[in-house]
C-alpha cells in the first residue's frame, strides 16, 4: 500500500511528519508517486487559529473526494485540542492524538482488519508526562535538518490553544538528541535547527537547558551550523547567552517572539515580560554576537487594543530594528480566555493596523539588508534557481550568488555581499 502525508503548521509538525514517514517506510509502506491520490493519506493538522481548523477540514474534504476508497488519517493538534468535535472527524477513518504517533502503523493494521473507524486520543496528563521520543534520519530535499527537542508549553497565553493541544513542557534527553544528530550528520546534513513548541523551556522539566542542547549539537562531527527555532524571551539570561556565544558553530539568528510592543497588551495576553525586559534581552544578544539578526512575530488588533496601544507597539517594533517581522491580525480562538474578552476589534481596523505595521517593518528589513552590503559571509547553498545559487548566511540573510555551479549545492562557501534589495542580497563568490 502507498501513502501520502499532508503537513500543516509549524516546523515541529514538519519534523513529526518526517518521523511518521520514516516509520511507514520502515514497515513496508510505499510513498505515493501521486501527490493527490494514495491508498493511505495522513493529515497532520494545525489548530493555532480557527482559520487553521477551517483549512484542515477543507483538506480532509478534498482528500476524501479524491480518494473515496482510501484510508484517511487525521493526527496533530486539532483532534487533540478538540476531541469532542466529532464533525472534524467525519471524513476520517483513523484519528490519533498528539501523543499517539507511535500507534500509527498498528492503527492502520487494526482498521484493515476490522473496517471500523478508530479514534485514539488520550488527554495530556500534565506534570510527569513523558516525552514522545520520535527521531528522524533525513528530511527530504532540505539542506538543513529540523530537530524537535521539546514539546508542550506551560505559559497559557490568553489567546493560545496550544497548551491544550500539546500539554506541558517535556524534553528530549541529551543522549537521544546526540544519537539522532549523529545519524543526521551521517546523511550529509551540515546544518541543524533545534525546534520545539516552547523551545526556551527545553530542560525545564529536567536538570539541563537550551544551552546544553546547543553544546550537544555543536559537538557532533559533520554538523557545521546550529540554529534555534522560534524562542520565547523567558530564560534568555546573560548566562544562557554567554554559553551560546562560546560556540563557534552557533548561528547568531534569533527569532525572539514579541507579540506586542505595548505593555498593556502584553499583560492582557498573559505574556511573562514587558517591553523593557524584552529590549534588554535584545541588547544583550547584540552585545554578545557580531552582526546578529533579530526576527519576531507581532500581533495587531488584540482584544482591547486601543489606538494608543497600537501606536506604542508600532514605535517599539521600529525602535528594535528587526531584520524581519511576521505580522498577523489577532484571530479569535474558541477555548481561550481572549475569545471571551470584551472590546473585540473590528476586522477592518485589524487589517489597517497590519498594513501600517507592515510598512514600518519593511523599512527595518531593507535597512538590515543594506547593512549587510560589503560584508564577507559564509553561505549554505541550497539550490540553483533562475541562473543563480540561493542560500543563507549564518544570520539567515538570503543571498543570490552569481554562479551556476550546482556542485556547490549543500556546501558552505564564502561570499561577498554586493547589493541589497527588498528581501534579499546579491553576492559574489570569494
Amino acid at each position: 500500500m502507498n501513502f501520502n502525508i499532508i503537513t500543516l503548521g509549524c516546523k515541529v509538525n514538519q519534523y513529526e511528519s518526517q518521523a511518521m514517514r520514516e516509520d511507514m517506510l520502515k514497515n513496508g509502506f510505499l510513498l505515493s508517486d501521486d501527490r493527490d491520490r494514495a491508498d493511505i493519506t495522513i493529515v497532520n493538522s494545525c489548530t493555532v487559529t480557527s482559520v487553521s481548523d477551517a483549512k484542515n477540514r477543507k483538506i480532509l474534504n478534498r482528500v476524501r473526494r479524491e480518494n473515496p476508497d482510501g484510508i484517511v488519517i487525521l493526527t496533530g493538534c486539532m483532534p487533540q485540542a478538540f476531541p469532542e468535535e466529532s464533525e472534524n472527524f467525519s471524513n476520517c477513518d483513523i484519528v490519533l492524538g498528539n501523543a499517539k504517533r507511535a500507534e500509527l502503523v498498528p492503527s492502520i493494521y487494526k482498521f484493515l482488519e476490522e473496517k471500523q473507524k478508530f479514534v485514539h486520543i488520550t488527554e495530556h496528563i500534565g506534570k510527569g508526562e513523558k516525552y514522545e521520543n520520535l527521531s528522524v534520519s533525513s528530511l527530504g530535499e532540505h539542506t538543513r535538518a529540523f530537530i524537535k527537542i521539546e514539546d508542550g508549553c506551560n505559559r497559557f497565553c490568553s489567546y493560545c490553544i496550544i497548551p491544550y493541544a500539546r500539554g506541558r513542557v517535556r524534553s528530549k534527553s541529551l543522549e537521544d538528541l546526540k544519537a539522532e544528530l549523529i545519524q543526521v550528520a551521517a546523511n550529509g546534513y551540515r546544518e541543524v535547527v533545534l525546534v520545539g513548541i516552547n523551545l526556551s523551556a527545553y530542560g525545564l522539566d529536567e536538570d539541563f537547558n537550551l544551552a546544553d542542547a546547543v553544546e550537544c549539537a555543536c559537538s557532533v562531527d559533520g554538523i557545521d551550523r546550529v540554529r534555534l527555532g522560534s524562542i520565547e524571551p523567558e530564560r534568555m539570561d546573560k548566562e544562557m547567552i554567554a554559553r551560546l556565544a562560546a560556540q563557534p558553530k552557533f548561528c547568531p539568528q534569533f527569532h525572539l517572539s514579541l507579540q506586542s510592543g505595548c505593555d498593556n497588551t502584553l499583560k492582557a495576553m498573559n505574556r511573562h515580560y514587558n517591553c523593557s525586559e524584552y529590549a534588554e534581552i535584545v541588547t544583550n544578544l547584540r552585545n554578545a554576537f557580531e552582526n546578529s539578526s533579530m526576527t519576531t512575530d507581532v500581533m495587531v488588533g488584540f482584544a482591547g487594543e486601543t489606538e494608543e496601544d497600537f501606536n506604542a507597539s508600532l514605535n517599539f517594533v521600529k525602535s528594535i530594528g528587526f531584520a524581519k517581522v511576521h505580522i498577523f491580525p489577532y484571530s479569535r480562538r474558541k477555548g481561550t480566555v481572549a475569545d471571551k474578552a470584551p472590546n473585540q476589534i473590528d476586522p477592518q481596523i485589524k487589517e489597517q493596523r497590519a498594513k501600517i505595521m507592515e510598512q514600518v517593518c519593511d523599512e527595518t528589513r531593507r535597512k538590515f539588508l543594506k547593512d549587510q552590503v560589503g560584508l564577507c559571509e559564509s553561505v549554505l547553498v541550497e539550490r540553483l534557481r533562475h541562473g543563480y545559487l540561493e542560500g543563507y548566511t549564518k544570520n539567515y540573510t538570503p543571498v543570490h550568488i552569481n554562479s551556476e555551479d550546482t556542485s556547490l549545492c549543500g556546501k558552505i562557501i564564502d561570499v561577498k555581499i554586493t547589493k541589497s534589495f527588498d528581501d534579499y542580497c546579491d553576492a559574489e563568490l570569494v
